[in-house]
This record gives structure tokens, C-alpha cells and sequence, in this order.
């Protein structure tokens, strides 16, 4: 959520950030303003009543002291009429800030200062490119679902008997793969990387989604339950671990806090169909081990370094052509300020594709959950920042192996940092 004092302070700045992601926000933007303008003009109101009642007590308690009983009368009369206006004027003031409230949830996040400007993602700047291990082959290779259904590990006709479509299937050696997958990045993130693994829950209240920012803006694009109140399947297990200290005043001396989590992920993908419909790469379902953050704002941008290094990581002990692109202000996520995509080599449609985003969100996120520390040296409590990337999503990597390793004969070699997880060199 954006501060509403850096709306009133500098709406000029907010209006350029909202005009750099490509403007759609601006009637929200204008609405706030108005809102806003409505509601300091009440709260001045209410606070010049309440300045008036009090030196009326004043009053009161003079015309008492000197005897004046009938004047006292009607000043309390005048008391009690400028008490129920008060009290009406009050929940108009609560009413007018719980809808600018509403309307501030509906804003994005505004971009740091250093994200490139543009509006689509044909500007996003490309950063760092490992092509080392991109191989030639002297075939066509095949793309990962070809691979997949060939080995008979990608079952995607049983799996829309169960579920539908867009739903995967892996059996025997694919299940496997992917186990291994999970196991292979959890090990590195808690025994390499320092962060702290947490296996929560995967169905969300409504307050926790909209702490992350899927509500109320990603509502169609979430599943959720008949439940009274209703509990949401997550989308990412960004929206636990970032909550995991909701509400909390935290202690300078314990940041950063680094948390990663395997969860399977739900997503609708309202309004994609029609696009990426064939194997692992959009699907209603899918696995993913997320990386998060939580820092003081002052370390927040070199810890979002820190973050991609290690989602690439992985990718480097699997030997994985990949390449990292720095997003445009167009092509930001809702609640991101600056993000990586990180986009890993397909020669199955000789294409890349993305694979992990990581974003800092400054302290958009906070203020949802309203997740704050105590700085010591200057005694004051702040907001945190955020940060969050999948490293990496499962099934995207899971194709990618396919493709980078597959044989002519179609059978796929097992990465050499796999080995140890799968007890073997190739799955046939």
C-alpha cells in the first residue's frame, strides 16, 4: 500500500510512478485524491467541534464555579447538541476512510527510481547472460511435452480424466525428477544459502491475501473454498512466508530474515486461455520453492542482488543456459517496485523462458500487514521491506532439464548435481 502522506506530500511524484506503469491507474489515482480531499476536510471539521466542545466544558465549569446555573444549563445544552454532532460527523469521517482505505489497496506499488521506464515488456533490460552450457545439437531436439509423453513420465490425458485441463500427470522416473527437483533446491537455499525452510499452510485468509497484494486486485485469479469466512488456495507460498510476521514489531538485530518454502501453487490463469496451453508451462497447478525476505529498508536493494544470485544458482549447478533481464516499469508486478525475471533457455521451442522473478517491494507489503522493526540508534519503529522470488518454479525447471538434456534416442541424461537425488544418469 502506497503511504498516504506521499500522496498528500508529493502527489506529483505518485502521479509520475502511476503514469510510468503505464497510466491505467490514473483514474483510481485521481479518486484517491478526491477522497482524500474529502476526508482532511471532514477531519478538520470533526476537530474544530471537538476544540468547540472543549472550551464549552470550560465554560460550564466557570458559569458552576460562579453560581450561574441557568447560564450553565444552556451551555450544556449547547454541549450535548455539539456532542451528537460530533458523533455523527465521526462516522462519517470512519465511513469516508475505510472506502479511501479500500481505494489505496486497488493502487500498485509505484517503481524504485532505478527500474528502467517503458511500457511493454519489448523494453526490459537485459542484464546477464549464462549461454556456457547452451548446447548445439545435431537434431531437432523436441520441445519438453513431446519428451515427456514419449517417456511415458508426462500423463497429461489421465490427468484431465481427474482434474481437467491444465493440470499435470507425472508417473514413475517424472515423479521422481521432480521430488528430486524440490529436494535438490531446498538443499541448497537451507545448507548453502542461509535461509530458514518453513513448510506452512496451503489455503490463506482473505487477510493474509490481502497483505501480499492478490487482494483485492487478483480475486479471479484465486481458488478458494465454500468455507464461512472463505480460505484461499495460495497462489505462491510468497503470501505465508511474507505474512509470517503480520502485525509484528520486529527487533533490528534479527534482520534480515530469510525464509523458502516448497508449496504446490494454485492459479486460476483467468484470461490466458489460449496461451502456453501444451505441458508444464501454465498450469492451474504447479510446484515451486519460494525465496523471502525480510530486511530494513537501507539493505533492501542489495538484498534483492543477493536474492537473484541465489535463485541462479540453481540453474548453474544444473548447468542450465539462462539469461536475467531487469523489468521495464510497464511490465511490473502489482506490488513490486524493481524486479528481475530470470528466463531460462527452451531448445525445445528455441525460445527462453521465465523461470523466477524477484522483486523488492519496498515497503509496500508491510504497510498491508502492517509488519514493522524498532532501529535501535535512532529509537523509532519503521516498516520493513520485502522481497520475494521463486527459486526456482519445479515444473518449468523440470522442462527445462528435458530439453537441455535430451538424447537423440530421446531418452534425457540426469544433470550431474541430480545424480545423488536420483540414483541414476538417465531416465529412459
Amino acid at each position: 500500500m502506497i503511504d498516504i502522506k506521499l500522496m498528500r506530500s508529493s502527489p506529483e511524484k505518485v502521479k509520475k510512478g502511476i503514469q510510468n506503469r503505464g497510466g491505467r491507474y490514473m483514474s483510481v489515482f485521481e479518486q484517491i485524491l478526491e477522497k482524500d480531499s474529502a476526508y482532511l476536510k471532514n477531519l478538520a471539521e470533526v476537530e474544530n467541534l471537538r476544540s468547540s466542545r472543549n472550551e464549552i466544558s470550560q465554560k460550564i465549569q466557570r458559569l458552576k464555579t460562579s453560581g450561574q446555573n441557568e447560564e450553565a444549563r444552556k451551555a450544556i445544552d449547547q454541549a450535548n447538541r455539539v456532542k451528537e454532532t460530533i458523533k455523527t460527523r465521526e462516522t462519517e469521517l470512519a465511513e469516508i476512510q475505510k472506502e479511501l482505505e479500500t481505494m489505496l489497496l486497488g493502487i500498485p506499488n509505484l517503481p524504485h527510481e532505478s527500474a528502467p521506464v517503458g511500457s511493454s515488456p519489448q523494453e526490459n533490460k537485459s542484464i546477464f547472460e549464462d549461454l556456457q552450457n547452451k548446447k548445439k545439437f545435431t537434431f531437432k531436439p523436441l520441445d519438453h511435452h513431446a519428451l515427456g509423453e514419449q517417456l511415458g513420465i508426462l500423463d497429461f490425458k489421465t490427468a484431465a480424466k481427474l482434474s481437467g485441463s491444465r493440470f499435470p500427470l507425472l508417473r514413475g522416473p517424472g515423479a521422481k525428477l521432480e521430488r528430486a527437483l524440490i529436494q535438490f533446491m531446498l538443499d541448497i537455499q537451507t545448507g548453502e544459502n542461509g535461509y530458514e525452510e518453513i513448510f506452512p499452510p496451503f489455503m490463506v485468509t482473505a487477510e493474509t491475501m490481502t497483505g501480499t497484494g492478490q487482494l483485492p486486485k487478483f480475486e479471479e485469479e484465486l481458488y478458494r473454498t465454500f468455507s464461512e469466512p472463505p480460505l484461499y488456495l495460495i497462489p505462491t507460498a510468497e503470501v505465508p512466508l511474507t505474512n509470517l510476521h503480520k502485525g509484528e514489531i520486529l527487533k533490528e538485530e534479527d534482520l534480515p530474515l530469510k525464509y523458502t518454502a516448497y508449496t504446490p501453487c494454485f492459479r486460476q490463469e483467468a484470461g490466458s486461455y489460449g496461451k502456453d496451453t501444451r505441458g508444464l508451462i501454465r498450469n492451474h497447478q504447479f510446484n515451486k520453492v519460494e525465496l523471502v525476505w525480510i530486511t530494513a529498508p537501507e539493505n533492501s536493494m542489495e538484498a534483492l542482488e543477493s536474492l537473484r544470485k541465489d535463485a541462479e544458482k540453481i540453474l548453474r549447478l544444473l548447468k542450465i543456459p539462462y539469461r536475467a533481464l531487469e523489468l521495464c516499469t510497464g511490465d511490473l508486478g502489482f506490488a513490486s517496485a524493481k524486479t528481475y525475471d530470470i528466463e531460462v533457455w527452451m531448445p525445445g521451442e528455441s525460445r527462453f523462458r521465465e523461470i523466477s522473478s524477484c522483486s523488492n517491494c519496498l515497503d509496500f507489503q508491510a504497510r498491508r500487514m502492517n509488519t514493522r522493526f524498532k532501529k535501535e540508534s535512532a529509537k523509532k519503529i519503521e516498516f520493513v521491506h520485502t522481497l520475494n522470488g521463486s527459486g526456482l518454479a519445479v515444473g518449468r525447471t523440470f522442462a527445462a532439464v528435458l530439453e537441455n538434456y535430451q538424447n537423440e534416442d530421446g531418452s534425457i541424461c540426469v544433470p550431474e548435481a541430480l545424480i545423488p537425488y536420483l540414483k541414476t544418469d538417465r531416465i529412459t
